[in-house]
């Protein structure tokens, strides 16, 4: 294809509507669709898929984080999107940003004057770095690239030397699995049991379906401002979180308004009363939908106990009651992570695509 002829080309905030049928919601509800043809066109499946709903709940709650986004569209035709997410919190320091141009319309160059909003929104908040992710098949052939951490490669495909055209740096590569939860659990119940006996008295197991249960709160809200300082992040700039319970249940609030369900299994530490280790499991409206695992984390003064493997397979095993028609879990992991994905291939998980983490800083 030619290049983007611009002057034919219109960058627009988008909208966030009051409902996805409001009648100012065609631009949301069509970067929604963006982002789920370039997810299916770049990794090759559809469990990544996002309900414009779902999508909608997250960016109706800015309390803890800014949302927007620009399009692109010449005429009506919505040919691509760029959305952003900018911690709320005083010192944040980078920007994450999806950058989505319809596959049909590559190559027109749409990623520059998308990719420009970012920059410039960058720049008048004062934040010189700015973060994003691009998708791949995991049979992709041809030359790869490795990320300075050295661990995993992603391909140097199109995708990726536009990011490298843009003066991005792959920092991180992530993997992206898939557990299959039509098959026996026995094998799941056995690593729980074991895990269980391994890890002692001072750890207890619980569950619950969001909302947490305001005994958990707490707990939960320290467990989950760890989950910026514990896992490994390569080169990315990540701003560390702060929680309490307060934020827990602004965000219990938020999972509900995106028609999530979500279960979480836990791990408390007996003698501080804490969450040691958790992992959440979460669906939207349609129940033979993919489970998208969302957080799994065990804080660091607790690991070599199995409570990862703990709240693994604990989760699984209550998620076959709660969400019987899943065929599937998916979830993402730093590659680096070697830990947590010995864990999830001893479970069963299997690479479905990969993700590469890419990283700009802003010249002053």
């Amino acid at each position: 294809m030619s290049e983007l002829a611009v002057d034919v080309v219109t960058i627009s905030p988008v909208v966030v509507p009051a409902s996805v049928d409001a009648p100012d919601a065609r631009v949301f509800v069509e970067m929604v669709r963006i982002a789920n043809a370039v997810c299916l066109h770049d990794a090759g499946h559809d469990y990544l898929r996002e309900e414009p709903e779902e999508m909608l709940g997250m960016w109706q709650d800015q309390a803890d984080w800014t949302q927007l986004g620009f399009a692109a569209l010449r005429g009506e035709t919505v040919l691509g999107v760029v959305k952003m997410l900018i911690s709320n919190q005083p010192d944040a320091s980078t920007i994450e940003f999806d950058l989505m141009v319809d596959p049909p319309h590559r190559g027109q160059g749409l990623d520059k004057p998308l990719l420009a909003e970012v920059e410039r929104e960058a720049r008048e908040r004062g934040i010189s770095t700015i973060q994003t992710w691009t998708l791949h098949r995991p049979d992709a052939v041809g030359d790869r690239l490795e990320p300075p951490t050295g661990w995993g490669s992603i391909p140097d495909d199109a995708e990726a030397r536009l990011q490298q055209a843009n003066g991005f740096t792959l920092e991180q590569v992530e993997r992206n699995s898939v557990f299959d939860l039509t098959g026996d659990p026995s094998p799941v119940e056995r690593m729980l049991h074991d895990a269980e006996a391994t890890a002692g008295e001072d750890y207890r197991s619980v569950t619950w379906t969001s909302p947490t249960p305001p005994e958990y709160v707490e707990g939960f809200a320290y467990a989950l401002s760890r989950m910026s300082t514990d896992t490994p992040q390569g080169g990315l700039v990540v701003d560390e979180q702060r929680w309490d319970a307060a934020r827990v249940e602004r965000r219990d609030a938020r999972l509900k308004a995106q028609g999530l369900t979500v279960s979480v299994a836990a791990v408390l530490h007996v003698p501080t009363g804490r969450v040691a280790a958790y992992n959440e499991l979460a669906i939207a409206d349609d129940p033979a939908g993919a489970t998208q695992q969302f957080g799994t984390l065990v804080v660091k003064e607790h690991r070599g106990h199995r409570l990862g493997t703990i709240v693994k397979c604990a989760n699984l095993l209550r998620w076959r009651t709660i969400a019987p028609q899943s065929p599937r879990v998916s979830t993402f992991n730093a590659e680096e992570n070697r830990h947590m994905l010995d864990i999830n291939e001893a479970i069963g998980f299997v690479p479905a695509s990969y993700a590469g983490a890419w990283k700009k800083v802003l010249e002053a």
